[in-house]
């Protein structure tokens, strides 16, 4: 099996990702990862919907396998097989407001462990590093901003992130008293001192 990173958005593939998916005979994907990877794939090519992520690992060897943004991070990436990175949000969040990446503790809190989360991002704030916390709709925002600011977090910024690499791509900074509003169902948040 390959497991291939199409990158969190169009125009986010590697080269390497782009010949694996043009030769490849079976594909398989979130509707997302294949309109993404659409360009690539060869006519003929069986491409398929993920309907069940429990069921992976039960896939034929020769599949490929896409994952969106980069599958080693909140990706596909446990899945046996060849891993092909694709430009992950992270990457871009950090390009974008200049943060590098050794300053940056990533908090995975998208689909699951919404306490867990918070109570990572306030661990990884307070130790002084920069958050990046992958989030989904459900996870309360002005609960974690109201723990934050219980830290003496005067100089927390945060940023918002949304659509990452999309052409409606949007990133707004504010501080820990007066948040961005996030609008976007895709986003993610950049949480300290930058």
């Amino acid at each position: 099996m390959i497991i291939i990173g199409v990158g969190c958005g169009p125009g986010m593939l590697t080269e390497e990702a782009i010949r694996a998916i043009s030769i490849a005979t079976a594909i398989y994907g979130s509707d997302r990862a294949i309109e993404i990877a659409r360009p690539f794939i060869a006519p003929g090519c069986d491409v398929r919907t993920i309907d069940d992520f429990k069921a992976l690992h039960r896939l034929p060897e020769d599949v490929v396998v896409l994952s969106t943004g980069d599958p080693m991070l909140a990706g596909l990436g446990y899945l046996t097989g060849t891993v092909i990175p694709g430009i992950s949000s992270l990457q871009v969040a950090a390009a974008r407001l200049h943060i590098p990446l050794a300053r940056i503790a990533v908090v995975v809190a998208h689909g699951r462990g919404h306490e867990q989360g918070m109570s990572e991002t306030l661990e990884e704030v307070g130790r002084g590093k920069i958050v990046y916390l992958l989030a989904d709709p459900k996870f309360d925002l002005g609960e974690l901003y109201r723990r934050l600011s219980s830290l003496n977090g005067s100089s927390l910024r945060i940023a918002v992130c949304e659509n990452l690499g999309y052409p409606d791509e949007r990133i707004a900074v504010g501080d820990i008293y007066e948040p961005p509003a996030q609008k976007a169902d895709l986003y993610s948040l950049v949480i300290g001192r930058f």
